[in-house]
């Protein structure tokens, strides 16, 4: 993440998102396949760990693909689309807003203070040990634990889209996105960005 300084002379925070030109590796469309579909295709991998049948696909090692149902309507059909094209930064402008979906930050097993923002015990008449524990998860009555109940557990590593974002800046030249506020992920993320 970064800051910035637009026209006005407001500074706002800003994550930068390297643009992997993507290639539009095959159309559906509902006379053939049943549906209208694109799928892009993007990086690149070593040609002995390429299956002979991605190879034949792709024409190329391919390390990511993903099928998408854009919306079409009358005047606007799948046919626009070509096999072969780029998609690349220089189809965004600055203002456009868009969605950010990627993997979160894995940040393993958490107690339920840092998971669920609980308070703990108190510090005071005679209680030892227990800043941050849970305290009492069962019930009086029909005594089991109710299913959904925040406890402890595994945190991160979720997929989450983050909406109403806007492009602040466009570098067709380097391929890079300025996108307003925080992005989720680590530092070398794969990132999906789409119109919102």
């Amino acid at each position: 993440m970064t800051q910035i300084f637009d026209e006005n002379g407001v500074c706002k925070a800003a994550t930068i998102l390297k643009v992997t030109p993507a290639r539009v590796s095959q159309v559906k469309r509902v006379d053939t396949d049943g549906y209208d579909a694109v799928q892009i295709a993007i990086g690149e991998q070593k040609d002995h760990r390429v299956a002979k049948a991605q190879k034949g696909h792709f024409g190329t090692g391919v390390l990511h693909a993903k099928e998408y149902r854009p919306k079409f309507n009358e005047e606007n059909k799948v046919a626009e689309i070509a096999k072969d094209a780029v998609i690349d930064a220089s189809i965004f402008n600055p203002g456009d807003v868009i969605a950010v979906r990627a993997v979160s930050k894995g940040k393993g097993f958490q107690g339920v203070v840092k998971r669920h923002g609980f308070g703990g015990g108190r510090r005071s008449h005679g209680q030892k040990h227990s800043e941050r524990e849970p305290g009492a998860i069962g019930s009086t009555g029909f005594m089991r634990v109710i299913k959904g109940t925040r406890m402890a557990g595994r945190m991160g590593s979720d997929t989450i889209t983050i909406k109403n974002l806007r492009v602040l800046q466009v570098n067709t030249a380097e391929n890079i996105l300025l996108v307003s506020g925080a992005v989720p992920g680590r530092k070398g993320t794969l990132v999906e960005v789409r119109g919102a």
